[in-house]
């Protein structure tokens, strides 16, 4: 099966590059560089994982096609396994409650997400439905230094551009099957700006990793974001003490990992905005990871 026939299929199907990352084991973002043409010679286990899954009926297929977490992807854990998403809180019996008893992963909807208990604190991706427990002190901490370096530098330069934080609603695809939450988001478009929170892709984002968010903000969302068209993704690492970013605006985007010293800075206001990373490793020592 040629790459361009497996193309042909993942589109027939619908599949975004998430789902079809669950289904064959290979990372999202190596998918997409697979089917962008970006990545000329793909390894033939790759292609096999692929093919498996695209080339079987879609119907009968379940799991996974393959044990990806031999290639040393970047994003592995501490013992050098693959970090997959821990299945989605609808994915159990007794998600079914939390929503409408219809529906499967993969149907829901924003009416769904709104018919939710407010308590019940969710993200909503490609119609699947992702626990968020409460964020720990010092993940709102780190938040608070981010947000208050970007929003002050706005103030400063009487910026267009505006600065938020959780929880703020993002439809990021303009559709109805996708609604998240991240930690730190700036708008430079005033009019993606509603009622309800924000309409369209943010300029930067950034997603301060937890044990119940680090698989998914490190790959289902990786990927999420840099097809919705946000220019910049950080992901602090309170953990590792890692900062991870990602400029989407290169043409051959590849992460940049910085230990959480001196200053990071900005690329969407070329380098002017420094974050202090200093500050933010101080709020790890006072609070814990």
């Amino acid at each position: 099966m040629t790459i361009k026939q497996m193309r042909e299929i993942k589109e027939k199907r619908g599949y975004s590059y998430a789902q079809l990352s669950e289904y064959t084991g290979v990372p999202a973002i190596t998918l997409q560089k697979i089917f962008s043409g970006k990545t000329k010679s793909p390894r033939i286990a790759t292609l096999n994982a692929i093919e498996k899954v695209l080339g079987g009926a879609e119907e009968q297929f379940q799991g996974k096609a393959f044990e990806y977490g031999k290639s040393g992807y970047s994003t592995g854990d501490d013992h050098g396994n693959i970090l997959r998403e821990e299945e989605p809180v609808f994915g159990n019996p007794d998600g079914i409650k939390y929503g409408n008893p219809s529906k499967r992963q993969g149907e829901f909807t924003l009416d769904d997400y709104y018919a939710l208990p407010d308590e019940q604190r969710v993200e909503l991706i490609d119609g699947v439905f992702y626990d968020m427990s409460a964020p720990r002190v010092v993940h709102q901490d780190i938040s608070y230094v981010i947000h208050s370096a970007i929003a002050d530098y706005i103030k400063k330069n009487k910026g267009k551009c505006k600065a938020f934080s959780a929880p703020v609603d993002v439809q990021i695809d303009c559709d109805e099957k996708t609604m998240v939450q991240p930690d730190v988001l700036v708008i430079c478009d005033r009019e993606k700006i509603k009622g309800f929170g924000i309409y369209g892709a943010p300029d930067f984002l950034v997603e301060i990793l937890s044990k119940s968010t680090r698989k998914k903000d490190m790959t289902i969302k990786l990927t999420k974001y840099s097809e919705a068209g946000v220019r910049e993704y950080w992901i602090v690492d309170p953990h590792k003490r890692m900062l991870i970013i990602y400029n989407f605006m290169e043409e051959d985007f590849m992460p940049v990992m910085m230990p959480l010293k001196g200053e990071a800075p900005v690329a969407i206001y070329d380098g002017k905005l420094k974050i202090s990373l200093d500050e933010i490793a101080a709020s790890i020592d006072e609070f814990g990871e």
